[in-house]
């Protein structure tokens, strides 16, 4: 993505990073009503048990919760219906191959914002293990530790 190009992250899965090693990752639109849209602009959404699956020809977003807009009008959606996403059909096919055969899931990392549209970061992903997950958490905690200790040395050097 060039710099031309602002991404405005609306709302992010965190914790699938953590629960999912990260395959591939592409950019889908996603079919949202307005008050959905206007939802999503103020950061009411969670991604946090959500998934997306291919029904037929069709990829679709589930167990997303995007939060009624309380300053609109009387028609606000099912908070957590399923939303049609907007991929081609090649992308479609490939990920059916990919999901079927090698045990690959397809979770949404990110809603983001960018020329005006509101587009979903999806991931194809296989869960980790156990022992994967304290091999994250023990590589994270010694990167913390370095950082600390290059920033002591970094503060006694300046007195």
């Amino acid at each position: 993505m060039t710099s031309t190009q602002e991404r405005r992250i609306l709302c992010s899965n965190r914790r699938a990073r953590y629960e999912y090693q990260i395959e591939e990752v592409i950019e889908a639109g996603i079919v949202l009503t307005g008050t959905e849209v206007k939802s999503l602009r103020d950061g009411k959404a969670d991604l946090k048990d959500s998934y997306a699956a291919i029904d037929g020809q069709e990829a679709y977003l589930f167990n997303c919760h995007i939060s009624p807009y309380t300053a609109g009008n009387r028609f606000n959606p099912d908070p957590n219906r399923k939303r049609k996403l907007l991929l081609n059909r090649i992308e479609i096919a490939r990920f059916v191959g990919k999901v079927q055969e090698k045990g690959l899931t397809l979770i949404p990392l990110s809603f983001y914002l960018t020329r005006r549209k509101i587009k979903l970061e999806l991931a194809l992903a296989r869960g980790k293990k156990l022992y994967d997950k304290r091999e994250t958490l023990k590589q994270r905690a010694m990167t913390k530790e370095m950082d600390q200790l290059t920033r002591g040395r970094a503060d006694r050097d300046r007195r």
